[in-house]
């Protein structure tokens, strides 16, 4: 699981990381340039959730395929955090063992995740 926080318009940063394994670890990463752009965050500014079971399947973005496959991950999960001010981040599950189904609870339990840390007192004064 990790905590994607945005700190210019689309430009972001992995600020916090739960892991199975040390291997797996992209804490301070940053996402690629321009690849997140006002299409992408005006999906998440709506509530989007999005579930990939498996990025070589899922047509998505060759730079956003090129960065997952870059951190080894498979199959991601992802909820927005949102503010009132605006979309703060992204809330991750990446799975890099290999594809992915996620299951309705674990979609319910990410999208329960990011609106918890949309109240949170620290990201609301950030």
């Amino acid at each position: 699981m990790v905590l994607y926080y945005f700190y210019g318009q689309w430009q972001g940063q992995v600020t916090f990381e739960s892991l199975s394994s040390q291997e797996y670890s992209i804490l301070g990463s940053t996402g690629p340039d321009d690849c997140f752009n006002n299409e992408y965050a005006a999906l998440y500014l709506a509530g989007r959730v999005k579930a990939i079971a498996d990025i070589e399947l899922e047509p998505i973005e060759s730079c956003h395929r090129d960065f997952l496959c870059s951190m080894q991950v498979r199959a991601n999960l992802v909820a927005p955090i949102v503010i009132p001010r605006g979309l703060w981040g992204l809330l991750v599950a990446h799975h890099c063992q290999g594809p992915h189904d996620w299951s309705p609870s674990d979609i319910e339990m990410i999208q329960a995740g990011a609106q918890i840390l949309a109240t949170d007192r620290n990201i609301l004064e950030s």
